[in-house]
């Protein structure tokens, strides 16, 4: 590898020094922040805490946080800091009805002003939250609404029994600053979006569905390669962001839960179907949970289940995800407009969660050119044949950027429809670009995989190696493929065992 530490100190250092300045940018809307102001003291705040989370009912019997291994691994004492040192949110304890304003919650009547006007009473109050109950005596109600706004202090709760059900007509949801595929620009507001707010919730054992299908958000799937080109020429020319105007007629679908530019974001319990693109996209956020929520199942293109981009301090855990697309995709922004905002997504822990199907498991890339570093994944089931590969790490010579750090551990994976670890350098675009990826200390660490194609497919370039790449204690009880492994400078095995037999380096 061409001069890879010369190389990664730099990304590194100017990674920093793009997250220490902040990456919204001058065209950022200065948006007014209508709950910042909220009241304060003990008698009104309460943290919402993990002995607060519903039961998660989905973990029984799948097996999740009984793998095998140590529990006391260097992996898990970083881990573990990263944990303590997250913050949650700080919301008052006061509840406000979306009926009490004249929501109906029958599945049918537009609930979107009378939702919206219960987040504004609570923002005006300094936060709260805001319920959308089930009816009396039967225990269910569904609201239809068009995108949701949220604010600072602001929780919105969704009990068992209740559906928030989306609208999918575009001319409903305004043009908001945003992400597209690692590039910013304006484009339609995804279904709850919330921007440079401060302690943000949604909670509850309910249902949010986008609504989305091959009848409308999805069939834009075959339309949207003449606007993603323009939004790449945009970037690759250096237009501002405010001149980036996407919207109608460029085809390019909403991310369902976007808070962008937040602070301290939980996501607890709910779950998630049908998204017109990514379902939950925290972006350039600080002190993110995403905590026992189910995504999926979905099988519309490109609906990810997770993609933290370009964030720090993120927490995943008792989730059960099954995507169209990768089910955790970890991002850091796109080519030249990547490098523009430059702002790495770093301190990530993933535990206790399920896979099915997807493109990946744990994923990262292929938008990540800002960087991504110290990734712990552990205590994890991965299961379907479906499911294309387990740690996935794509990228190209025309992203750059790094990822360093990645450990994904205590895995059970009874079967996986391709590879355990897939490291793909020739994604998207391939070796077309003069920006060389640094991809290093990739640990993969007490697997059990019953049935896989490969126990790794690896490949670098010729000119730029992948780094160390480490697996220990794994074991494969039926491979049916080859594995390949090109092109990397540092490949450690460990207690490796394939088809009964053990495997070691070299």
């Amino acid at each position: 590898m061409s001069a890879p530490l010369d190389r990664r100190k730099f990304l590194k250092a100017t990674a920093a020094a793009g997250a220490a300045a902040t990456a919204l940018g001058a065209a950022a809307p200065a948006y007014a922040d209508t709950g910042a102001a909220g009241r304060s003291g003990s008698d009104f705040e309460f943290d919402l805490d993990p002995a607060e989370r519903p039961p998660l009912a989905w973990f029984a019997g799948r097996g999740v946080g009984d793998q095998a291994g140590p529990r006391d691994l260097p992996q898990d004492r970083a881990a573990d800091r990263i944990v303590r040192g997250i913050r949650r949110p700080r919301i008052p304890r006061r509840d406000f009805s979306v009926t009490d304003f004249g929501a109906v919650g029958d599945g049918v009547t537009d609930d979107s002003a009378a939702i919206a006007a219960a987040i504004g009473a609570a923002s005006r109050h300094g936060g709260g939250r805001v319920v959308l109950p089930a009816h009396r005596g039967t225990g269910s109600a569904a609201y239809s609404t068009g995108p949701i706004r949220l604010y600072s202090r602001i929780e919105l709760h969704v009990p068992a029994g209740v559906s928030v059900l989306f609208s999918t007509d575009p001319t409903l949801y305004p043009l908001v600053y945003t992400r597209w595929q690692g590039i910013e620009c304006y484009n339609y507001s995804p279904n709850v979006y919330a921007f440079q707010a401060t302690d943000i919730a949604i909670t509850g054992d309910g249902t949010l569905d986008a609504q989305a299908s091959t009848d409308n958000w999805w069939a834009w799937k075959t339309l949207e390669t003449p606007g993603w080109n323009v939004l790449q020429a945009y970037a690759d020319d250096d237009v501002p962001v405010d001149q980036r105007i996407m919207g109608q007629g460029s085809y390019l679908p909403p991310t369902m839960i976007e808070p962008y530019g937040c602070e301290r974001v939980l996501l607890q319990g709910v779950t998630f179907l049908n998204s017109p693109f990514w379902h939950l996209h925290p972006t350039l956020s600080t002190d993110v949970i995403v905590e026992g929520v189910t995504v999926g199942p979905t099988s519309g293109p490109n609906t990810d289940g997770c993609d933290p981009e370009s964030c720090t301090r993120v927490l995943i855990d008792h989730c059960s995800i099954s995507a169209g697309d990768d089910c955790i995709a970890i991002k850091s922004g796109r080519n030249a407009d990547g490098r523009r905002v430059n702002v790495p997504c770093t301190d990530l822990v993933i535990q206790n969660t399920a896979f099915a199907n997807g493109h990946g498991g744990v994923t990262i890339g292929s938008e990540m050119t800002g960087g991504v570093a110290h990734v712990y994944a552990r205590d994890l089931v991965l299961s379907s044949t479906e499911l294309q590969a387990g740690h996935r790490l794509k990228t190209n010579s025309v992203r750059g950027g790094y990822i360093e750090d990645s450990n994904v551990y205590r895995v059970n994976a009874p079967v996986i429809g391709g590879p355990a670890l897939l490291i793909d350098y020739t994604y998207g675009e391939g070796d077309t670009g003069t920006f060389y990826p640094d991809v290093t200390d990739i640990s993969l660490l007490y697997w059990t995989v019953g049935q896989a194609t490969q126990s790794w497919d690896v490949i670098g370039y010729t000119e730029d190696h992948v780094g160390t790449v480490t697996l220990e204690q794994f074991t494969v009880t039926d491979q049916t493929g080859t594995n390949v492994l090109e092109f990397v400078d540092t490949f450690d095995l460990v207690d490796v065992t394939i088809n009964g037999s053990p495997v070691t380096s070299g």
